[in-house]
């Protein structure tokens, strides 16, 4: 028979090395040492609304996003929308103080006799069925689509619309 030769055992009578400073290992028990402060940030239980749009961030990260979604983050730099703001406060519609006293001025002019023929001013238009009949009939002039629009269903289609009829168009923030 073949036997193993015998292990060698280390040396148990070890020497061991003093030195100034001694280890004391912390215990954290009860009545004993104050544990460390730990982060517990990630922890924190956070409104619903913060944990909806950090999903909604990671969901966008992660998944390839369809060129249709993605021209909605291509919109006007800021000093252009803000010229394009300016030229819509111009054609701003009326509110009810104005049409009051424009139509009021107009039944003077009747009872008078002086009644003119009214071009109707230009004001801009509003709203997803309107803007879309404008289109499609080439009445709109200019085309702007706000790039938050949630759900994103709404205006998807509109600027593939607005490229058939040859509107042009702008995505603008806010």
């Amino acid at each position: 028979k073949f036997e193993m030769p015998a292990r060698k055992k280390g040396n148990k009578n070890k020497k061991k090395e003093h030195t100034p400073f001694e280890r004391k290992p912390k215990r954290f028990g009860i009545g004993q040492g104050v544990p460390p402060k730990r982060d517990l940030y990630r922890y924190v239980k956070w409104p619903k609304y913060v944990r909806l749009q950090r999903q909604k961030r990671i969901i966008y990260s992660r998944l390839k996003v369809p060129a249709v979604i993605n021209q909605f983050t291509k919109t006007l730099d800021k000093n252009t929308a803000k010229q394009c703001f300016k030229l819509m406060d111009k054609y701003r519609p009326e509110d009810k103080q104005e049409k009051k006293a424009r139509l009021l001025k107009r039944a003077q002019e009747q009872q008078e006799g002086n009644a003119k023929a009214e071009k109707p001013k230009n004001t801009i238009k509003y709203g997803i069925k309107h803007v879309t009949s404008l289109i499609e009939n080439k009445k709109a002039a200019l085309v702007l689509i706000a790039h938050d629009v949630d759900p994103i269903e709404l205006v998807i289609w509109m600027p593939a619309l607005c490229r058939k009829t040859g509107t042009p168009y702008a995505i603008v923030k806010g």
